[in-house]
């Protein structure tokens, strides 16, 4: 059943603004973009201070590769996975290697000069030039059939509050840092409407909910399909909610200054509810570009549900001779491996709307980190791995190079998006264009 316009739409059902997002997808309803055209998409996530590459890169070149400690979580996937070894940050200038790392990661250019003092380097500011996410946003969203309410949505997890080049790395633009959004809540705010506290969103809720309702009796069978995973969602939200308001604190909290946060012990639970979040909005093509930021580069997160008490980059600084801190920054990347894997099941587990296939079958995620290796600070070796079928990269291998500067990987990603750039961040490192050997 189609309607003329949205408006005539929530007028006749006597429906909220607040499930428009929920249901415009959906092609029963005649609002939803052409089904014929294919819903590509790109998230990238970044975890920090470089890997253990012992317990890490596959020995093996090839379709025959054994994962290591580290990606073991991912082997369901492997037949969907595409690691790459010998992708290397060539930029240079000011800043240290760790502002770098993180702030040049996406962008490929230098920072530009500023005061933010890094270690034993030449004070920087932000990153001169766009990230790829937002290159591509630019451009998905410049046409009318591939065009979304957000463009990208931009998640963090753990994030701190200041704001420095080891805490950014999506940029609209020259000197135009974009800050992820680590509140689940408030994120649920910008995707799902307005509110001022959480009683506000316990009623959009309700609203919601009952919406749902009368919008099922409008909707072919596979809609209501995916009109039932919507439904869990906001249950699921609603929960959350509750269990958060009929928490009883033993010691009242104590009064600290405004914007002071420390959920770093609620890393698991946020993840988790970050990453239902960001599917859900890829569910709805609220966007078609999405990053996942894990704390920050140099990030001292305490991972004390895997029983460890260091502080992550202090622990990246250890020798690799110190054995327990190489088991410990393992267990601590395993963790982060874990979490993606849980983000790539849920991708894999949520149909298109259009009946043909999941998420996954057009969606590529790219997981990697600001160093190659902590205690060493190198930039060569990014970790990098991709997973999903969205950029039509041949799946399935371990890739080997030789310290191919990662603008070339950056401009791959932009034309397997369909977009053609000829050059992306500083041109001096995009010489030979994309990676012919991906595809």
């Amino acid at each position: 059943m189609a309607f003329q316009s949205r408006r005539a739409f929530l007028k006749e059902l006597g429906l909220s603004t607040a499930v428009l997002p929920l249901v415009m997808h959906l092609p029963s309803l005649g609002f939803a973009a052409d089904a014929r055209i294919r819903k590509q998409r790109l998230i990238v996530m970044f975890s920090p201070n470089g890997i253990v590459p012992k317990a890490y890169w596959p020995d093996e070149t090839g379709d025959k590769f054994e994962l290591k400690e580290i990606m073991e979580p991912l082997k369901p996937y492997q037949d969907q996975m595409l690691v790459i070894k010998g992708i290397a940050d060539r930029v240079r200038g000011d800043g240290d290697s760790h502002m770098r790392g993180m702030s040049c990661l996406l962008t490929g250019i230098e920072l530009l000069p500023g005061n933010i003092q890094g270690g034993s380097h030449t004070p920087a500011g932000w990153a001169s030039g766009n990230s790829i996410d937002q290159e591509i946003k630019r451009f998905l969203q410049s046409q009318k059939e591939t065009h979304t309410r957000f463009g990208s949505l931009e998640f963090g997890v753990n994030v701190p509050h200041r704001a420095d080049p080891w805490t950014r790395m999506v940029y609209a633009g020259s000197n135009k840092p974009i800050a992820p959004i680590d509140d689940p809540y408030q994120m649920f705010e910008k995707i799902y409407g307005s509110m001022k506290d959480r009683k506000s969103l316990a009623s959009i809720l309700d609203d919601v909910r009952e919406d749902l309702k009368k919008v099922r009796t409008k909707l072919s069978k596979a809609d209501r399909q995916l009109l039932e995973e919507h439904e869990s969602y906001v249950r699921q939200m609603e929960q959350e909610l509750k269990a958060s308001q009929d928490q009883k604190l033993a010691v009242e909290v104590p009064i600290q200054e405004v914007g002071i946060k420390n959920d770093n012990d609620h890393m698991p639970v946020t993840s988790k509810m970050q990453i239902d979040l960001m599917v859900n909005s890829l569910a709805n093509d609220m966007a078609r570009v999405a990053t996942l930021q894990y704390t920050n580069s140099v990030g001292q997160a305490r991972m004390k549900w895997l029983g460890i008490d260091d502080g992550h980059h202090s622990l990246s600084h250890k020798p690799d001779s110190d054995e327990d801190s190489q088991q410990k920054l393992t267990k601590i990347n395993k963790w982060f491996c874990e979490q993606l894997a849980y983000l790539v099941k849920k991708l894999d587990t949520t149909p298109e709307s259009n009946g043909e296939g999941t998420l996954l079958d057009n969606t590529t995620i790219v997981w990697t980190n600001e160093l190659g290796k902590g205690n060493s600070h190198t930039l060569n070796d990014v970790p990098l791995v991709l997973i999903g079928k969205g950029l039509d990269f041949k799946m399935g291998r371990s890739l080997q190079f030789k310290n191919l500067a990662h603008n070339r990987l950056l401009m791959s990603f932009a034309h397997a998006m369909g977009h053609r750039v000829k050059t992306f961040g500083n041109p001096d490192f995009c010489g030979d264009g994309i990676i012919s050997e991906l595809t």
